[in-house]
């Protein structure tokens, strides 16, 4: 930066932290359902905070409280495709009890940001605040339009925030072609010579599904070898204990290239217990990138103990890799066998773009004005975004919500666990990437 651009850069960073906080001291807890506190007030504070730099913010709720907040930035060349920005208000619930520091609180101990929300993901929210109310404060147009939208639901699937404003606004983003988003930007120490960057190009896909197994009802005290508990739990087993095959896609194989260089020692995907120790934190990430998965998370059956019920269910997280959705759901099938009847709760597509063009190059460019030994490099997310709504649209999606993280601290673990938080010194590298990054874009 020279020193002009230095001083520009003080507001916002000096003000990221406090966003953070306050964005996190709204409870937006989603329960996947309409139970929750919703997004509303957090919306109206995104709001807030964009009309006092000048823009008009609109408020669209899919339901009530549920609502999401949409702004549009005029670029120095409107002719230009525009550079969609977006972030979700709503967090995943937590359990007072179980944490160092409320998990509401947004305090501050250690050099980090306690709460929920703190990586996943207000602490994008608020950068992307802090930098937009320092340029437009100070005058600085980006070279494009920026769309801005702070959506609801994500952690539910998106239905209330991105999938309905896809579905029934679809012109708040006409002339988006490129977006950034979340889970993606943050740093992984390979030496003091090196630090590398993910920058998410992929999604897995995703088949939140229940199975039901339906048997003859009957006394406990009788013996019943049509018993539907057994029958569930003995397909539950066989499904949480199957080993799914190596599979290794376009975005991985690219990204064990760049670490196998940065490492200096080649990485054998089939022998993941080697690979996955050389790579820290960041190891459960990455592990799960190269598999599909289906993981049992619940089960319900009965309502007395000396009944046998008549049908017992369960639920899992299937999660695919872009390519093999098919091979998945075969898969699936011949291991839960004929008498397991499975339907979707939730799914949507698995995503892969390529790691090139003005836009990555961005991205390489402001990571390495502020980190001189920062190296950008495409990952798969074993999770998923509201970039595949965004997709849906045409529109080209990266996670890019850059961080620079010490190298002990456990990232992946922050994601929906206990004491979730976000270094401070993190925050504030986060905004000036992210100011470079709109000038380069």
């Amino acid at each position: 930066m020279s020193g002009t651009d230095t001083a520009k850069g003080v507001a916002g960073e000096d003000e990221v932290v406090d966003l953070c906080r306050e964005l996190i001291q709204i409870d937006t807890s989603n329960y996947g359902d309409h139970s929750g506190p919703g997004e509303r007030k957090a919306a109206e504070y995104v709001a807030e905070k964009l009309a006092e730099v000048g823009l008009e913010p609109r408020i669209i709720e899919s339901h009530k409280g549920r609502a999401s907040t949409i702004a549009r930035i005029e670029g120095e060349d409107p002719s230009r495709p525009a550079l969609l920005i977006h972030g979700h208000t709503d967090v995943v619930p937590a359990n007072a009890a179980d944490w160092t520091h409320h998990p509401f609180s947004g305090e501050i101990a250690d050099g980090c940001v306690w709460g929920r929300g703190a990586v996943d993901m207000k602490d994008m929210d608020a950068m992307t605040l802090a930098v937009v109310r320092d340029r437009l404060r100070s005058g600085r147009k980006p070279p494009r339009d920026i769309v801005l939208a702070f959506l609801a639901d994500e952690e539910a699937g998106g239905t209330y925030g991105a999938k309905y404003l896809v579905r029934k606004h679809p012109d708040l983003f006409e002339g988006v072609t490129e977006a950034i988003g979340e889970v993606g930007g943050f740093s992984f120490t390979v030496n003091e010579k090196l630090r590398l960057y993910l920058v998410e190009t992929a999604e897995k896909g995703m088949h939140w599904m229940r199975l039901t197994v339906d048997g003859t009802a009957g006394h406990g005290s009788m013996t019943n070898t049509d018993n539907a508990i057994t029958e569930l739990c003995e397909a539950v087993g066989r499904l949480g204990r199957h080993k799914w095959p190596v599979r290794v896609t376009k975005t991985v194989r690219s990204f064990l290239d760049e670490l196998s260089d940065a490492l200096g020692t080649e990485l054998d995907p089939e022998n993941m217990d080697e690979t996955l120790a050389k790579l820290g934190g960041i190891a459960k990430m990455v592990g799960a990138t190269l598999r599909n998965s289906a993981a049992p998370t619940m089960l319900g059956a009965g309502y007395k103990v000396n009944v046998i019920p008549g049908q017992a269910t369960a639920h899992v997280d299937g999660r695919f890799l872009p390519g093999y959705e098919e091979e998945f759901l075969a898969d699936l099938d011949r291991i839960l066998g004929p008498r397991v009847k499975r339907e979707d709760v939730h799914s949507d597509k698995a995503l892969e773009t390529d790691f090139d063009g003005r836009l990555v190059d961005a991205m390489q460019s402001a990571l390495s004005a502020e980190d001189p030994i920062a190296r950008a490099v495409p990952y798969m997310l074993s999770g998923g975004t509201d970039a595949k709504s965004f997709d849906d649209l045409g529109i080209r999606c990266f996670g890019f919500a850059p961080l620079k993280l010490p190298p002990e601290l456990d990232f992946a673990g922050m994601f929906h666990g206990v004491d979730e938080r976000v270094p401070v010194d993190g925050l504030k590298f986060g905004v000036r990437v992210l100011d470079r990054f709109l000038d380069a874009s």
